[in-house]
């Protein structure tokens, strides 16, 4: 199979659901977001020393549901083509929630800002949570911006990112305590 096609070349590109759309729409912007935010998420898993494997895992599942939920985010909404998608439920945020409870419970209580940074893991952790936050935000004018309002499964993708990036905060603490390393306090 041919990466390159050249349809892209005039700064249209295909979403899942047939429309050529310009590269530069809030639809493309988005789940571009969402794909930095899964490589660097890569990244993150590729820091890890190998003895953190079932952590690496953890992360390779997150990446999953970033995919499935641009796949999502690849589609306008009441398309045909949402039958072939996994459906998005409040599931992911919940496993969340539960990934975040996991770890917080072999960390330190924080009472002060910490400044990112640490075992380079713990440093990528940091950085996958700002373009996560960037991810959330551009997904809410996304949704803002569509006619047909939050649809249930963006509603769902919303919390998910918020609640990721609740994970990448812990992860990154995680990510430092595993190594030996504190958090980074800031003194104001």
């Amino acid at each position: 199979m041919k990466i390159y096609t050249g349809t892209g070349d005039r700064g249209k590109t295909s979403l899942f659901s047939g429309e050529r759309v310009s590269k530069s729409s809030l639809r493309i912007e988005a789940y571009g977001d969402l794909d930095e935010l899964n490589s660097v998420m890569g990244a993150v898993a590729a820091a890890l020393e190998p003895k953190h494997n079932d952590l690496k895992k953890e992360i390779q599942f997150v990446q999953g549901m970033l995919l499935d939920a641009g796949a999502w985010m690849a589609t306008t909404p009441h398309a045909a083509t949402t039958r072939f998608l996994k459906p998005f439920t409040e599931a992911p945020a919940k496993w969340l929630e539960d990934a975040i409870d996991r770890m917080n419970a072999s960390l330190p209580e924080l009472k002060q800002f910490i400044l990112p940074g640490g075992h380079l893991s713990a440093s990528l952790a940091h950085m996958a949570r700002t373009v996560c936050r960037r991810t959330e935000r551009r997904t809410i004018s996304l949704v803002e911006s569509d006619n047909d309002g939050a649809g249930e499964t963006m509603v769902h993708i919303l919390v998910f990112l918020n609640r990721l990036s609740d994970y990448l905060f812990v992860l990154a603490r995680y990510c430092n305590h595993l190594s030996g390393q504190g958090d980074f306090l800031w003194e104001a």
